[in-house]
């Protein structure tokens, strides 16, 4: 794949710096090309300007959560972008509310890079 190839390029959204570049590490190592802001109202923006394949967002962020990006990204276009929602918060409801929220997957806080880039490639798999 080409370096600029617009499959491998994943916004990624956290407003804690650490997760952020943690997520940023193991997708930069597997290949793709992150691209990472901090906080929701910079995700939805940035969303806003350019469709990309693939989105990796916190949902408990300040001013828009990762909830709110979701819908908007998902209400705006054909459904060619795949959302991972990543969240501390793994109850059956909240699960469910990001699955309603139009998340494609939903991925528990703490996990490992093995299993972000795993559920990262099966996403664009589709």
């Amino acid at each position: 794949m080409a370096v600029n190839d617009p499959s491998r390029s994943i916004l990624v959204a956290d407003d804690d710096p650490d997760i952020l570049e943690f997520v940023c590490v193991a997708l930069r190592a597997a290949g793709f090309h992150p691209e990472p802001v901090e906080g929701g109202r910079q995700a939805l923006a940035a969303a806003e300007l350019e469709k990309r394949k693939m989105l990796v967002l916190d949902v408990r962020m300040p001013e828009v959560s990762g909830l709110d990006v979701c819908r908007a990204v998902k209400a705006r276009e054909d459904g060619s972008s795949s959302i991972l929602l990543m969240s501390a918060d793994a109850s059956t409801e909240d699960v469910a509310a990001g699955y309603a929220a139009g998340a494609d997957d939903y991925l528990p806080k703490p996990f490992s890079p093995r299993e972000l880039v795993a559920r990262v490639r099966k996403l664009l798999e589709r």
